[in-house]
């Protein structure tokens, strides 16, 4: 009879070492699960059967329609106009262009729904154009990276589509809400830090605010935030589902680009879409490997045997939050969010619902906790696109970067422990 804590240790033992040894985690979860299914005496279809469940979820398909709506409104111009009206809106003040770039950030993450795509658009313009205006090359990518961060929270973001799917039905529109105010939290604390930073480096102020400007600044981009607008209000309302509004900012996303905007040709859609396909199979890969991997979690019982090893521990919520807080930190830094989202979510979820925590409040305080380990060292995509864009070693980069690490944690720790600040939007608006 195989024992099951054996099979634990299999199941969990042969993934770190595949980790450990660079392999990637989509082969290293579906190995250790083909590995611990051999062991237990289980038919090795079930691995196949797991790995299709993992992938055929409804919510699921609203992802690929936000990552091609992203794309094409980055491809498509967006971001420099969006640059335009931010630096028509704050530009005036002392260290306008750190101001700028985080709320340019905060308006294309709410597009783009990606800290990735956010610092490759917005980076490739601003961290020059900062240069270029006598800020430090490594103030200017370092708040680059650290204010893309707001995308994942500033909806609509699919990491929020990818939480419901692993948390089993919680609502794509309270997430949306939840992540709002918590977002431009984070926008306004990291434009505090940089105002103090920029008045004691004595870095220049922009043009003075011409009321003109930023009206025609509005209308500009007022096509692209659309995007935003339709999605939200659309899946909050409940005109739609997430997957129907997804569909529709595509469409809205190719009438922009090719109509209105018209900076790319038609031609070029199908580079966009090459690409967007490419992202997506990495994401959906992993989600089919993480639905096998997860089976085997949830028959293993780990999750309760996980919870059972916390609460043996303490019993106090301040600690097991301090400790939950910890651990999404330091797994974020090793490995991809989406992977994380669909392995984790399962195992903490039970924790923090027996505390009293809303799955909503959870949700946004995991996506920030895992959005910042993509700016930290060593696995850091972020971190590598950053260091491509301004040719600074990520070793300097990392040094820069911790000021605006105690920002975004103390953030979090605020989100963490006044559930309000998540939780006011998903209360009024569903009641």
């Amino acid at each position: 009879m195989p024992d099951p804590n054996i099979a634990i240790a299999i199941l969990l033992g042969s993934f770190l070492l595949m980790m450990f040894l660079g392999q990637r985690i989509a082969l290293a979860m579906g190995i250790s699960a083909v590995l611990t299914t051999l062991y237990l005496e289980m038919p090795v279809q079930m691995i196949a059967i797991n790995l299709v469940k993992g992938a055929h979820v409804f919510v699921l398909q609203a992802v690929p329609f936000f990552v091609i709506a992203g794309a094409l409104m980055g491809e498509g111009g967006i971001s420099n106009r969006l640059i335009v009206l931010s630096k028509a809106l704050i530009g005036w003040m002392r260290g306008g262009l750190a101001m700028v770039n985080i709320l340019a950030s905060m308006f294309f993450g709410g597009i783009s729904g990606s800290a990735s795509a956010d610092t490759s658009s917005i980076g490739s313009i601003m961290i020059p154009m900062m240069k270029k205006d006598g800020y430090d090359g490594e103030f200017a990518t370092t708040v680059t990276m650290a204010s893309s961060i707001q995308g994942l929270l500033v909806p609509p973001s699919h990491n929020f589509v990818i939480f419901a799917m692993a948390a089993g039905g919680v609502s794509i529109g309270k997430l949306f809400m939840g992540g709002l105010v918590p977002g431009i939290f984070l926008g306004i604390a990291l434009m505090v830090y940089c105002y103090v930073f920029s008045v004691l480096r004595k870095y220049p102020k922009g043009d003075k605010f011409d009321l003109r400007f930023a009206l025609k600044s509005t209308y500009d981009s007022s096509w692209g935030l659309l995007t935003v607008l339709i999605v939200v209000v659309g899946v909050v309302g409940g005109i739609f589902t997430a997957t129907e509004a997804a569909a529709i900012a595509v469409i809205w996303s190719l009438f922009v680009t090719f109509v209105i905007y018209r900076e790319i040709p038609l031609r070029s859609f199908f580079k966009i879409l090459r690409t967007s396909l490419e992202t997506l199979s990495i994401v959906m890969i992993l989600i089919a490997s993480a639905g096998a991997f997860g089976w085997l979690v949830a028959f293993l019982k780990i999750p309760a045997l996980f919870a059972s090893g916390i609460m043996a521990l303490t019993s106090s919520k301040f600690v097991i939050l301090i400790l939950i807080n910890l651990l999404l930190l330091f797994l974020g830094t090793l490995t991809g969010m989406s992977a994380l989202i669909v392995i984790m979510t399962p195992i903490l979820l039970p924790i923090v619902l027996e505390m009293g925590m809303d799955p909503v409040h959870f949700g946004v305080v995991m996506i920030l906790n895992l959005g910042i380990g993509l700016i930290t060292p060593p696995v850091g995509g972020v971190l590598f696109i950053g260091s491509a864009i301004s040719r600074i070693p990520i070793e300097k980069l990392s040094r820069a970067m911790i000021p605006f690490y105690l920002v975004m944690v103390s953030v979090l720790l605020a989100i963490t422990y006044i559930p309000q600040i998540v939780m006011t939007l998903p209360n009024l608006f569903y009641q």
